[in-house]
């Protein structure tokens, strides 16, 4: 169990603090709103009302210990900066922050934070991934022209092993998972796995490199 805390409860801290409290962690939420707060104190650990632009309330709150402290503020750019530099003075280990421009998140970056995420850009690119290649079943913004998708086994590869495909040393591919076409159950397989048609293959790689795989058909 891990220890986070989540500054800002609008619609994306508010979803971000529930599922980590669901999965079992230490969940501290904050925000300066008495309804936000009201709205999700029985699906965290804690839940409180503080303005985290002022660093006593949030050294009082004890952050500099937690695991992780994700800032979600995004509305009001000097919040969102004065909140992440209030982290960092006071220590705390890894702070990740949401950016809502370019210049806001290099604002943020130039402070020092671990990590920068863009909500809205992620989104919008990994959905425009997605209708730009069918198979796609996800796309990675913060691994630059990364993705993962899946392919169909023909019947012409029915039989064949993934050693003999040699995606890795060909494409530079990895096969993550394959779901059974039996089964319907996702396995991770080893070189010596044993396909069938219609077996469904994950693979993870360059985004060229799989957009070649595609149209070799192997």
């Amino acid at each position: 169990m891990k220890q986070f805390a989540v500054i800002g409860i609008g619609n994306f801290g508010y979803y971000l603090a529930r599922h980590l409290y669901k999965k079992g962690h230490d969940v501290i939420a904050i925000d300066h709103s008495k309804k936000l707060i009201q709205k999700i104190k029985d699906d965290v650990t804690q839940a409180v009302v503080a303005d985290a632009t002022d660093p006593e309330a949030l050294r009082a709150l004890g952050l500099d210990e937690m695991d992780y402290v994700v800032v979600c503020i995004g509305s009001i750019l000097g919040n969102s900066i004065l909140t992440t530099q209030n982290l960092i003075e006071l220590g705390a280990r890894n702070i990740i922050a949401k950016a809502i421009t370019e210049p806001h998140g290099r604002i943020l970056e130039r402070l020092g934070v671990n990590e920068i995420f863009f909500p809205e850009k992620d989104l919008a690119i990994s959905l425009a991934e997605k209708l730009n290649s069918p198979n796609m079943i996800d796309y990675l913004p913060f691994i630059e022209g990364f993705s993962i998708t899946q392919l169909e086994v023909e019947e012409k590869l029915s039989g064949k092993s993934l050693k003999d495909l040699n995606l890795n040393n060909r494409y530079g591919v990895q096969v993550v998972t394959i779901k059974d076409s039996l089964t319907s159950e996702n396995k991770i397989p080893t070189g010596d796995f044993i396909l069938k048609s219609k077996d469904v293959m994950i693979l993870f790689g360059p985004n060229d490199a799989l957009k070649k795989v595609e149209k070799s058909q192997i």
